[in-house]
């Protein structure tokens, strides 16, 4: 099967409606899909029925934005309870940062380009989880600069004089709670140093102590040299090991399936959340 756990659509930022994504991901012959918005599963029940027209495996889930040290570090909950109080309340939370974060920096930018929120509510849809990748889309709307990635490597970079950190939840606590909704944890990108600071080997390991489920090794921002340590740690610790695209429609150049996890780490997945009582099934293609 061809496996990709890592997908978004424009409830949070993605350009496509999960019917969209999961219409396209069947064309490209894709067998099993994560769907794994930011901080947000508002797109759950649109891919579900998506997925049963079209025949297409769905592995529901969500990224959970997180900072440790500083560091921000993005974990992948699959098959959590959305409903679970505790986690839920997180994720309230930071959408509400979120959106504050996203009024910071476009009072920011107003000095010096012309956009507003307006500008920004215009692209990111009605329900989406609104961040800095809605504001690069203003920015290219209004003719700022061409691309999102453009907006990313200038203008919105973490360095730069417009930039707002964005307050919320630390890693280990958000492995708990998703643990206690009845999910499993991945550490997406673990290694992705084109995006800023990545975390030491000893947050790693206090990751795993607190019951981190798995890596995210096969990814394009990980560097091929550091893919196979992952691999190592991975397998001295019994975590799962996942492989994918991170796909974001149109707003990144990411490709659907061009990183893939194995029928048996899926399977490994499945079993460690089917152990844990309170999340959700497997939505079988």
């Amino acid at each position: 099967m061809v496996i990709d756990l890592h997908v978004h659509t424009a409830f949070s930022d993605g350009t496509q409606t999960p019917s969209e994504l999961i219409s396209e991901a069947s064309m490209e012959g894709i067998d099993v899909v994560g769907l794994t918005d930011h901080d947000t599963t508002a797109g759950w029940t649109l891919a579900e029925d998506a997925a049963r027209v079209y025949g297409l495996g769905l592995v529901r889930g969500m990224e959970i934005s997180c900072r440790y040290e500083g560091i921000s570090v993005h974990l992948l909950s699959y098959l959590h309870d959305p409903y679970d109080t505790g986690l839920a309340a997180v994720v309230q939370e930071t959408r509400r940062a979120r959106l504050d974060r996203t009024h910071l920096i476009i009072e920011r930018l107003a000095e010096d380009y012309p956009i507003d929120m307006d500008a920004v509510l215009s692209v990111s849809g009605e329900d989406a989880t609104i961040g800095r990748p809605h504001i690069a889309d203003a920015l290219v709307a209004a003719g700022v600069v061409e691309s999102r990635t453009e907006a990313f490597s200038s203008i919105l970079s973490s360095q730069g004089k417009y930039h707002v950190s964005l307050p919320t939840i630390d890693p280990i606590t958000a492995i708990g709670l998703i643990r206690e909704a009845g999910g499993v944890s991945v550490f997406a990108h673990p290694r992705a140093a084109m995006r800023g600071r990545v975390v030491p080997d000893s947050a790693m390991t206090d990751f795993i102590a607190a019951g981190l489920d798995g890596l995210e090794v096969d990814h394009r921002d990980n560097p091929p040299q550091e893919r196979e340590s992952m691999r190592r740690l991975a397998h001295e610790h019994d975590l799962i090991v996942t492989g994918s695209s991170d796909y974001h429609g149109t707003g990144k150049p990411n490709r659907l399936g061009e990183h893939v996890t194995s029928d048996h780490m899926l399977a490994k997945l499945l079993e460690r959340a089917s152990s844990r009582p309170g999340g959700v099934d497997y939505i079988q293609g």
